[in-house]
């Protein structure tokens, strides 16, 4: 019986949205966060702030939130030539995808995730992927997770469940999604406690969050959040 998950949580707005999601279905969820010398990692401090307001805010969700789980993954920022991972302007190569694309991160991610479930019992494994507002990665596509699914059952020999609720959503119904979860709040607290900008800017606080306003991370979540607050007031 699949009633435990860990959640790949980033500290970001998508994989945020994906914990309040898991506490919504499973008696018992724990989180796994990377540092992987990612120039946001602004990130990592705001994983710690939103899980400490979500068990205050949300106690029923308190008593099925388990243990927070950081790996070091500091060798994936030195091969990762990228503008996630170096001091370089963001812009698209050859191949068409961003130069943010870190190559092989979210395969990186659930394996490790994996190994640390099979080590904790947790046969569930979610994450905030998406191919409706992304930016093109390929480990992010539904076929490369269901492979990936189909993989780390057959090499740890243990069924493991791979969850995706936003891969169909774009970033309007993320927001939606939300707030069906954890009423206005939970959007509030989305808000002010995640962050999504590449660059790791918090200094200018939008209406949507905080960020340069600039990057695609925060282009996406801009106009998902207008186009959420439009739906609402119609």
């Amino acid at each position: 019986m699949h009633d435990s998950a860990l959640v790949l949580f980033s500290g970001g707005q998508d994989s945020a949205t994906c914990l309040a999601w898991a506490l919504d279905r499973y008696a018992h969820v724990e989180t796994i966060g990377f540092q992987y010398g990612q120039r946001h990692a602004v990130e990592l401090e705001c994983r710690a702030t939103f899980i400490q307001h979500l068990r205050q805010r949300y106690l029923e969700w308190d008593t099925r939130l388990g243990a927070d789980h950081l790996l070091d993954l500091g060798l994936l920022g030195q091969i990762s030539d990228t503008a996630l991972t170096q001091a370089k302007a963001i812009e698209f190569e050859q191949s068409g995808l961003p130069n943010t694309f870190v190559p092989g991160r979210n395969l990186i991610f659930f394996t490790f995730a994996a190994a640390l479930a099979y080590r904790r019992g947790l046969s569930v494994l979610v994450g905030g992927m998406c191919e409706t507002d992304y930016s093109g990665y390929p480990d992010c596509r539904d076929d490369t997770l269901k492979a990936l699914q189909v993989t780390l059952g057959l090499g740890l020999d243990t069924r493991y469940v791979l969850e995706t609720p936003l891969m169909w959503l774009d970033k309007a119904a993320t927001w939606r999604l939300a707030e069906s979860l954890g009423g206005p709040d939970l959007v509030s607290l989305l808000l002010e406690e995640t962050h999504s900008c590449y660059l790791g800017d918090r200094s200018q606080r939008h209406v949507w969050g905080y960020g340069c306003n600039q990057c695609p991370a925060c282009e996406l979540r801009r106009k998902g959040f207008e186009r959420y607050r439009h739906e609402a007031s119609r």
